[in-house]
Formats: C-alpha cells, sequence, structure tokens
C-alpha cells in the first residue's frame, strides 16, 4: 500500500501597510530558502532578509521539525544548498503563485478597495439586520456606488432582526407589516413587545406586495390560502420568526384554517428564494412571497396584499451619521427610481421618520380606552 501522508493545511493572511507587495503571496520559510539558495549560505540569506543568522538557523531548524523534513544540506567546506525537499517546496510555491496570479491580484485589489473605506473619513458602515427583501441588496449597492456610505445587511427574520437591535448587535433592524395592522391581529401580538414609542423610531423604506408564488400559468387556478387547502395543493411555508410567516399565520387565522388543513404546512423555508426555488423545482405548489422573487424566476403570482417595509433604530442612533446618510440616500429620486423598478415594489416616504403610534396604531388605540 502506498505510504499515506498527512494533509498539509494552508492558512492565508494578509498585511497592511504602506508598500505594496507587487500582488504575491509571500510565506517567511519559503522567502528564507530562496535567500539561501540564491546566497549560497544561511549567513547570506540572513543578511539579504535583514535577519540575524541566529534567527534565520532557529527558523530552518524549526520547520524541519514541523514538517518532518530537512530543508538545507550542509556539508563542510562547500555552500549551503537545499535538499530535494526544500527544492520542491520552492517548485511548488512558484506554481501556485504562476496559476493563481489574477486571482491573488483580484483579491488583493478587493481588500485593498474594503479597507480604503476604513480610512475614509468621510464614509459610513452601517449594520442592518433584517427581513428577507429584495431592494436591500440594490439599496446596498447603490449606496456604495456613491462613495460615502457601506451597508453590512444580515438577513434574518423579522423577529430575529428586531431582537438584534435591542440587543445591541446592530443599528437598523427591517421588518414588514400589512398597513395599519389591526389591533388584536398576529402582527400586534408579535411586533409590540419588541417595539415601543419613544425607544424606537420608524423610517420609511417600501411598500411591497405578497402573494402566492406558483407554476407559469396557474396550473391550479389558485387564488387564496383557501384555494391552496380546499384543492390539496402542495404549500412550501417560511420558518418560524420570519414575517412572511406572521402574514402566513394571519391570513390562515383569517380564513378559519388549521395548519393541518394546509398540505405542506410544516415544511419551512429560509427565504423568499427558497420557496420561490421549491415551487420552480415541482416540490410545491404554492408559497407565500414577494412579487419580485417570483417574477425574477418566472413564476406566476397571485396578489393577496400590499404591505409595509420599515426601518427601525433606536432614538439615540437616529442622528447618528451614518442613518443620517442612509436616509438622506433613501430620500433621492435616483434612489425611489431605481426601487421602483423591481416587479411589485414602490417608495412610500422613503427615509422619513415615522411616528410608531400612527404607523402601528395599536398603542394610540390603547390610549384613546
Amino acid at each position: 500500500m502506498p505510504d499515506t501522508q498527512p494533509v498539509r493545511q494552508i492558512e492565508l493572511s494578509y498585511a497592511l501597510g504602506r508598500q505594496s507587495t507587487g500582488g504575491a503571496i509571500h510565506h517567511p520559510l519559503l522567502d528564507l530558502l530562496q535567500a539561501v539558495r540564491d546566497e549560497g549560505s544561511i549567513s547570506g540569506a540572513a543578511r539579504r532578509l535583514g535577519q540575524s543568522y541566529r534567527h534565520a538557523w532557529g527558523e530552518l531548524k524549526r520547520w524541519e521539525a514541523e514538517l518532518g523534513r530537512g530543508l538545507v544540506v550542509w556539508e563542510r567546506g562547500q555552500a549551503a544548498r537545499l535538499s530535494p525537499f526544500g527544492e520542491k517546496l520552492l517548485w511548488a510555491e512558484r506554481q501556485a503563485q504562476a496559476r493563481l496570479a489574477p486571482q491573488i491580484e483580484a483579491l488583493q485589489a478587493g481588500l485593498e478597495q474594503v479597507f480604503a473605506v476604513a480610512f475614509d473619513d468621510r464614509a459610513h458602515v452601517l449594520t442592518l439586520f433584517a427581513s428577507h427583501d429584495d431592494a436591500l441588496p440594490l439599496l446596498r449597492e447603490h449606496a456604495a456606488s456613491l462613495g460615502t456610505l457601506h451597508l453590512d445587511v444580515r438577513f434574518c427574520g423579522s423577529v430575529d432582526a428586531i431582537a438584534a437591535l435591542n440587543e445591541g448587535r446592530c443599528v437598523l433592524a427591517g421588518f414588514h407589516v400589512p398597513p395599519s395592522p389591526a389591533a388584536g391581529t398576529l402582527a400586534q401580538r408579535t411586533y409590540e413587545p419588541l417595539l415601543q414609542p419613544g425607544l424606537h423610531k420608524v423610517i420609511g423604506f417600501a411598500r411591497r406586495r405578497q402573494g402566492l408564488a406558483v407554476a407559469p400559468g396557474n396550473p391550479l387556478g389558485l387564488r387564496s390560502l383557501a384555494d391552496v387547502a380546499t384543492l390539496g395543493a402542495r404549500y412550501v411555508n417560511r420558518a418560524r420568526g420570519a414575517g412572511t410567516r406572521v402574514l402566513a399565520d394571519q391570513l390562515r387565522a383569517e380564513a378559519a384554517l388549521s395548519e393541518a388543513a394546509i398540505t405542506g404546512w410544516d415544511r419551512e423555508e429560509p427565504s423568499h428564494a427558497a420557496v420561490v426555488q421549491a415551487v420552480l423545482s415541482g416540490q410545491a405548489d404554492a408559497g407565500l412571497a414577494i412579487e419580485a422573487a417570483a417574477r425574477r424566476r418566472g413564476l406566476d403570482f397571485v396578489p393577496l396584499l400590499e404591505e409595509d417595509y420599515y426601518l427601525v433604530c433606536l432614538k439615540s442612533a437616529l442622528e447618528q451619521p451614518p442613518v443620517v446618510a442612509l436616509r438622506e440616500v433613501l430620500q433621492q429620486d435616483a434612489w425611489q427610481q431605481r426601487l421602483q423598478t423591481l416587479p411589485g415594489y414602490e417608495a412610500r416616504r422613503s427615509g422619513e421618520v415615522l411616528s410608531l403610534r400612527r404607523e402601528l396604531p395599536w398603542w394610540r388605540l390603547r390610549a384613546k380606552r
């Protein structure tokens, strides 16, 4: 049987400095081996690299112990030379550099571009946890093109996003509800414990359409969740904690349907895109999703309702420069026109600071009692 050699793990790192390395990835051992090969002695290699002889010699011995192979051959009265294994290491490094040079250069350029933001006093970075949405990646791209605002978007359920905001893990959270959701609805029971007038501030973002993503031509003629139950269509759901799952549970309750009445109600997917893919692949007949996600993959869409997508922050963050910069971007015509290129989306008071009591009127209604 052939000898089994342990797999050597490669770890990459990078350095921040004023001088460029020319796009190459350097390893100190390979630099030392190359210097020994060129200079013919450890002392010469040490001088070339600006090291002491003791340090260079110690590094060679350390790496020989680590790799379990000899790296340099010393013979009295002769120049130091690399062992066959040392020569193969240099050969492997040259091969890797030659093959990966374009990718390494692209990676270096990308890193330099990203870190340039950190050194640009005019640029802002804003962390946003948000319910899955097609407009947010578009906003991230649009804001980045302006050069002064960079959005760090993390997608999760609406409930998880607001929880992250309240725990200090992000500056903004994105969630969505039907316009002026009535008191006593599941939306109230879900979001009222998480949001508090005077502590939280909501910012208008968009209005979008939700409905059933169905196969092209809507072969089953589905028009509602009630149709899904009556016709025995296979449904695909969103996970608990997602804003769309809250909406689906509310629609099911309004139709007086039990979970068991809908085939596949317990099948859960993590995003609109995953729901659409399940329908597209024939694994499901319908699923609640935003129109943009369904249209993008060529599915038909049965609109059920419009909803408002909000951004929320703590009051203390409202006037912080990154949040102010975002509000300015949202209010620009260029962004609002770009938003409306997405099917089912329209700008609605984008960037405006809205009254939490007016948009989610549960507290206002309670005050009138």
